[in-house]
């Protein structure tokens, strides 16, 4: 069972922060071995979803961009899943939850820069591709508006 919680970064603590950037970094730049700066300067005006598990170990986490920082829409971005409890759903439970937050907090569009291999994925949130596919880090991205 994991404790989902949405917090703005400033009221992040310092090891909730270190813990988030952690597992991104041991996913996005170890794991998938994508080389790029994770800490790209929007992470201070987001919110951040994280979920922990019964340790109260954070093992998923994603970023909840509002509207103008990024895109002129809300955006998330940034969505990772700890390797040991991947393939239990989780991805659905973060994506409802982003779209109950989101809708209730900014009432707008939200635009992403997917993962192309998620593209059937995020269609069924009621995504559609906008454009052509391009790399982002290496890695073949769509962007995506619902």
């Amino acid at each position: 069972m994991l404790k989902l919680v949405i917090k703005h970064y400033k009221d992040l603590t310092l090891d909730e922060f270190h813990d988030i950037i952690s597992l991104r970094i041991g996913v996005f730049i170890v794991e998938q071995q994508s080389i790029y700066n994770d800490l790209d300067g929007y992470d201070k005006q987001c919110w951040h979803l994280i979920g922990t598990d019964l340790n109260n170990k954070i093992v998923l986490t994603s970023r909840i961009v509002p509207p103008g920082v990024k895109y002129t829409e809300a955006s998330f971005g940034r969505v990772v899943i700890h390797p040991s409890i991947r393939g239990k759903k989780h991805g659905h439970e973060i994506i409802k939850t982003i779209l109950n937050f989101t809708s209730k907090k900014y009432n707008a569009p939200l635009k992403i820069s997917a993962m192309k291999y998620l593209q059937q994925f995020y269609e069924g949130y009621g995504f559609k591709r906008i454009g052509d596919p391009y790399l982002d880090a290496g890695v073949e991205h769509i962007d995506m508006i619902n």
